[in-house]
């Protein structure tokens, strides 16, 4: 899939082979390796991931998106108690179709609690093939310590949704295959950790990433170099 590169060492020992779970099921450990993004300014780069690809290079000009506008809110507790705030310029961001199924995946990377290891969260959504706007989608979320070995996910769509997403192609950009998408929702129940019994809940979330359409990549040629 052109313009997405996989983690493949995030979770050290307790994950398996490409940063997958072994406890989780097929979508958990398909949404446990997330896109690929670069590092941030001031943010070290995160294990495992080379910013070569076309959306990389267009998050080098802003660091989330082209038009300066992206961000990720959040309510986490749990093992782990967070209000994420995060602006264009805190983070990285890229995303594009599940890998082997139907839906959309965003990541977005971002600074720690006091500047220590990067944490990464991953929202995975059942959005119909073509749709550019939807409601209530069934969602899986992963949140990545990285650093420190820690992976939660919902291992599933059951325990999250995606209340209103929309996806709208980037005005004024040269990359007519990268599109802006905002979204927000909630999880009823936690995201659990690998080998563990804790738990992060995200009561609430909302978001403005980037996503690679490959139907507009595959019409405007191949991806520069």
């Amino acid at each position: 899939m052109r313009g997405l590169l996989y983690v493949t060492a995030v979770c050290g020992g307790a994950c398996g082979r490409q940063g997958a779970p072994h406890s989780a099921g097929a979508t958990g450990a398909q949404e446990a390796r997330p896109a690929g993004v670069a590092p941030a300014m001031g943010i070290a780069p995160a294990t495992g991931i080379a910013p070569t690809t076309d959306t990389a290079a267009a998050a080098e000009a802003s660091s989330c998106l082209p038009s300066h506008d992206g961000y990720l809110r959040l309510r986490m507790r749990g093992a782990s108690n967070m209000d994420i705030d995060w602006r264009d310029a805190d983070m990285r961001c890229d995303g594009g179709p599940r890998p082997g199924e139907q839906g959309l995946r965003v990541t977005f990377l971002g600074p720690g609690r006091h500047g220590q290891h990067n944490l990464r969260f991953v929202f995975g959504f059942a959005a119909a093939p073509g749709a550019r706007t939807a409601h209530n989608v069934p969602t899986n979320v992963t949140v990545i310590f990285e650093g420190e070995h820690k992976l939660y996910s919902t291992a599933g769509d059951g325990k999250c949704t995606i209340d209103e997403f929309s996806e709208t192609r980037l005005p004024g950009t040269v990359e007519p295959h990268l599109h802006r998408l905002t979204a927000r929702g909630f999880c009823t129940a936690p995201a659990t950790a690998v080998g563990g019994r804790n738990g992060l809940l995200l009561s609430r979330f909302d978001f403005a990433g980037l996503v690679l359409d490959e139907d507009d990549a595959d019409e405007s040629g191949p991806a520069r170099p």
